[in-house]
């Protein structure tokens, strides 16, 4: 299996050289050359498996460079139940991504019970187990630059913390996150992680790190590597949970699954259009956004124009207040045939503050090929929804899910189980739940006092050289 980018210019590689770098040379992202299959009978196989087993077959296609015994030991080390047994008390850990029946028909997937409380936790985990055995068998090391709009900067830095040959510097707004999310990274003391706290938005961080990982220079000199989900191996282990989910509600093959999908960035989908084009019986893929609805916008009008920092809404469901959808480039380079030529002269103008529609490239009409619907959720309907699901369901959702939960309700199909994928626990976000429900949310065992530990960042302006001067201070601590 190889790896092309697509902007169509770099090289082919395999799954570990482009396990560590991120974006392509050319800037674009990587995709596999042509989609692994998985026919009706290896569904039936798979059908019987369980998270773990799940995980070595989907990944023992796209990485087939790393020896299944290798790759087996990875996937053993990281699904574990203790890994996966901090979100409630009632779930299953021994699933790893319980499934949770809302009525008959609906669902939520359960994917925030890692040690961050974040969905970002169930691929991060794995990424950090593969990050140390990839730099073991090359005896290098490696400095990760991320940004994060509060979830995934905890994930990795709980999947980076005390890995030896890895430096994490994780770029986060200086507004925005809430105070548990903050505290979750900040708190960390480990001498491998560097907390860089932006003045501006997450656009802003996310920007600064696609400028270093395009320095090719400086990339190569510094031993850059990205976590965020422009890293494919990210996606990659995204896919195995939908695999899960599918075969946890439905009884045969036959049947099609709905899910709904809270976006910002669009690496979430992105994985469940993958296990789609994998042959996995999906019927839609519901992309739920909150009022920064770029993507909505996009599957509504085939108009994809990303805002600015200034246009971008800090809203209640933080994480989502994205306005450049990383992943989405994946996405057109499927629609396009793997056309790296047109993938480059839509992004030329996407690069230079500007936008395209599909429709004047005669190129939406595809779109519903991908079983793709969208909807977006504001801050009444996030409260709503949260209150709705306590009082009709029984459950506490945070705001991020409340966004799924409210789109994917409204695009149900007679028949077709829809489900919903939960991105964080309450916890999280107690302001949201407390206006919501009127009481502070659960939280797991001991994390009562998360806010009041010691925080230890770097307060930086959005500005590539400041953070490139940190990076070289401390590129071999």
């Amino acid at each position: 299996m190889n790896y092309i980018s697509t902007r169509g210019l770099s090289p082919a590689q395999t799954f570990t050289q482009i396990l560590l770098g991120g974006l392509a040379p050319d800037g674009g992202l990587y995709m596999p050359e042509a989609y692994p299959s998985f026919s009706a009978d290896d569904l039936a196989v798979m059908r019987g498996m369980d998270y773990r087993e799940l995980a070595l077959t989907v990944l023992s296609r796209l990485a087939d460079d790393i020896p299944v015994a290798d790759l087996k030991m990875l996937v053993d080390k990281t699904y574990t139940t203790e890994t996966y047994s901090h979100g409630r008390a009632d779930s299953d850990f021994s699933q790893i991504t319980p499934v949770r029946k809302l009525e008959d028909g609906l669902y939520t997937l359960e994917l925030s019970n890692g040690p961050t409380l974040a969905f970002k936790d169930m691929a991060m985990q794995l990424l950090g187990n593969l990050f140390e055995y990839a730099l073991d068998k090359a005896g290098m090391d490696i400095n990760i630059l991320g940004a994060t709009s509060g979830d995934t900067g905890s994930a990795a830095e709980y999947a980076m913390r005390g890995k030896h040959n890895v430096r994490v510097f994780m770029l986060s707004p200086v507004e925005g996150m809430t105070p548990f999310q903050q505290a979750q990274m900040y708190s960390l003391q480990d001498a491998n992680i560097h907390n860089l706290v932006v003045r501006g938005v997450f656009d802003d961080c996310q920007d600064i790190v696609k400028a270093v990982s395009n320095d090719l220079e400086f990339k190569a000199h510094y031993r850059i590597g990205a976590v965020n989900s422009i890293n494919w191996a990210r996606v990659a282990a995204q896919c195995i949970y939908y695999f899960k989910a599918y075969f946890a509600v439905t009884a045969d093959n036959s049947e099609k699954v709905s899910f709904s999908v809270p976006s910002g960035n669009f690496g979430d989908v992105c994985a469940g259009h993958i296990a789609r084009q994998m042959g996995l019986p999906i019927a839609k893929l519901v992309v739920a956004t909150n009022e920064n609805d770029v993507l909505d916008e996009f599957f509504r009008t085939g108009v994809y124009r990303p805002r600015t920092s200034a246009e971008t809404a800090h809203t209640s469901s933080p994480s989502m207040d994205i306005s450049k959808a990383s992943n989405f480039e994946r996405f057109i380079f499927d629609l396009t045939g793997g056309d790296g030529d047109k993938v480059r002269e839509l992004w030329r103008a996407v690069d230079q503050g500007g936008a395209f529609d599909l429709k004047q490239h005669g190129l939406f009409d595809r779109v519903a090929d991908y079983g793709f619907e969208s909807g977006k959720s504001s801050h009444a309907d996030r409260m709503a929804t949260i209150r709705m699901a306590e009082e009709r369901f029984g459950t506490v959702i945070d705001p991020h899910t409340a966004d799924g939960l409210k789109v994917g309700m409204a695009h149900r199909e007679p028949g077709i189980a829809m489900v919903c994928l939960e991105t964080a626990l309450p916890a999280k976000f107690e302001d949201s739940i407390v206006e919501a429900l009127g009481r502070k949310p659960e939280r797991p065992a001991g994390l009562d006092d998360i806010e009041s530990r010691p925080q230890r960042y770097e307060v930086l302006d959005a500005n590539i050289e400041q953070v490139k001067a940190v990076i070289v201070a401390h590129a071999n601590d």
